[in-house]
């Protein structure tokens, strides 16, 4: 029997706990540095030496934090499910967690991409990006993040993998920044939604199940639901 399709939509509050910055909270990044001046194309184009040192640092800081229980649980979910992670992290957490199939809505810390062309992309580990570095298509080395003012790519390969759910799991994110905000609205009627996050939700759906909680307590409790679930279902499927 196929094991049924689980979406797991992650946010910075996962990552939270592990202790990487969000960006709204009052000692976040945006309260480091200017949204302008670190994460556009124009201060790419402006000063990128600043832009490189934004996130070669943040790429240094991922060697300092290890993945929590949040995400090895969406790990230890695939041994009942078919787990697909569409995360608006840049982090490697879901990896280094367990989790076999990620979606970086907006890019990966550990990567970078040639500025003409984002399909050619560089492993970078834990290595900077050098002032000037080129790309294996000889265009500038840029990291392979998602600017604002960027088109996100990855969304059609995201929206496909929600439409085709049959549970959807929200942690760390109140899906309030676009597009990302969009996906679950293309969760099919009827399909089981559960919402993880520590504030109100502010996701309105009638499926939805919220779990006001930090990650790694609320997915404990999302995992104990989705069990009963597959034991519910279980037990019609057998019925006589």
């Amino acid at each position: 029997m196929a094991k049924p399709n689980l979406v797991v939509i992650s946010g910075s509050g996962i990552s939270a706990e592990s202790g990487i910055s969000t960006f709204r909270a009052l000692d976040g990044i945006w309260e480091k540095h200017r949204i302008e001046d670190v994460a556009s194309p124009q201060a790419w184009a402006g000063n990128p030496q600043l832009v490189l040192d934004f996130y070669n640092a943040r790429r240094r800081a991922l060697n300092t934090v290890e993945p929590n229980e949040a995400h090895r649980i969406c790990a230890r979910l695939e041994s009942r499910f078919r787990v697909s992670v569409i995360t608006q992290n840049v982090d490697d957490l879901h990896e280094r967690g367990g989790s076999s199939s990620v979606l970086h809505l907006h890019g990966e810390l550990r990567k970078g991409r040639s500025e003409a062309d984002p399909d050619c992309v560089v492993e970078l580990g834990t290595r900077d990006i050098t002032l000037g570095e080129l790309a294996p298509d000889g265009a500038r080395l840029r990291p392979d993040i998602v600017w604002f003012g960027e088109s996100v790519d990855r969304m059609p390969a995201a929206e496909w993998l929600v439409v085709e759910a049959d549970v959807c799991v929200v942690v760390g994110t109140s899906l309030q920044v676009y597009p990302a905000a969009g996906l679950i609205d293309l969760v099919l009627p009827g399909v089981p939604i559960f919402s993880v996050d520590p504030e109100p939700p502010t996701i309105r759906r009638e499926e939805v199940v919220v779990i006001q909680a930090e990650a790694s307590r609320g997915m404990l409790e999302v995992a104990t639901r989705l069990e009963q679930l597959i034991r519910r279902h279980n037990a019609k499927t057998d019925a006589p």
